[in-house]
């Protein structure tokens, strides 16, 4: 079995290798970059590193030869109609490689929501489903490091966690536990033809949010709701679904997913 993976030099690229290591042979892992350079230490574990540029089709066939299964961690692309083009290229190198299975890093219930972002999610579903290559789809809620744009580090800081008014319930995750998901379907048989709603099993509030991190600095932190705190990131939690859940990521981890106290924790260092 040979597993390929795009995009393995970003963030969650990195750490699903990482833990994929733990569970196959480096040689049984390639590495399908647009910049090889940033791939040098992957080589030196033993993995393959291929070109593969989604903006260059003609690349991709080529990067994608003789994979059993292909991860296709979504493009970072700003533009959304670019990020579709690009998905459509690797889909259509997948098909022509004749991939066995392709996995793909969604969004968590993109049908709830509604901005251009899941539309994308949406439509590169539908256009892998059009392929017939056995597929899983892997959709992932909010990475947990968004705590911080909203201010948490200055919270710790101040002692008070200031928020835009609303109903706020978030089922964020880490990156790690995506990966730590991913890993698993790409190693273990029974995904084909599954969508998984990758969401923490339960949802917190920003109140739950300002206890931990009063507990975790030892120093009271106050919430506050304040109109003057909304910002652009604010209007788009309120246009996707922040709060469903679902089991699926601990089932597919095989242990509960990383609770908020470790992730706040690791977010605010040091000041813990």
């Amino acid at each position: 079995m040979t597993i390929l993976i795009t995009g393995a030099t970003g963030q969650l690229g990195r750490l699903i290798v990482g833990h994929l290591l733990q569970k196959v042979e480096a040689g049984q892992v390639i590495a399908c970059v647009r910049h090889p350079e940033k791939a040098a230490d992957f080589g030196r574990l033993g993995i393959e590193v291929r070109y593969g540029d989604y903006d260059r089709p003609e690349s991709l066939a080529e990067a994608f030869a003789g994979g059993s299964k292909l991860l296709l961690i979504s493009s970072p692309h700003p533009d959304d109609t670019v990020r579709i083009r690009q998905h459509v290229h690797a889909i259509e190198a997948a098909k022509q490689a004749k991939v066995g299975h392709l996995v793909y890093t969604s969004f968590a219930y993109p049908e709830k929501s509604s901005i251009t972002l899941t539309q994308l999610h949406l439509a590169t579903e539908y256009a892998i489903r059009t392929t017939g290559i056995p597929y899983t789809f892997l959709r992932s809620a909010l990475y947990a490091d968004f705590l911080v744009a909203i201010g948490l580090k200055e919270a710790a800081a101040r002692g008070e966690l200031i928020t835009c008014p609303g109903d706020w319930a978030f089922n964020a995750v880490t990156r790690d536990d995506l990966a730590l998901a991913a890993v698993a379907v790409l190693t273990g048989d029974g995904h084909e033809q599954r969508s998984y709603e990758l969401t923490a099993p339960r949802s917190w509030t920003f109140g739950e949010l300002a206890q931990t991190v009063s507990e975790l600095t030892g120093k009271p932190v106050a919430h506050r709701e304040d109109p003057a705190a909304d910002s652009w990131l604010y209007r788009f939690l309120t246009r996707i679904d922040t709060s469903s859940t679902s089991p699926d990521l601990e089932r597919l981890i095989g242990r509960g997913a990383t609770p908020l106290r470790e992730t706040v924790k690791r977010l605010i260092g040091a000041q813990a």
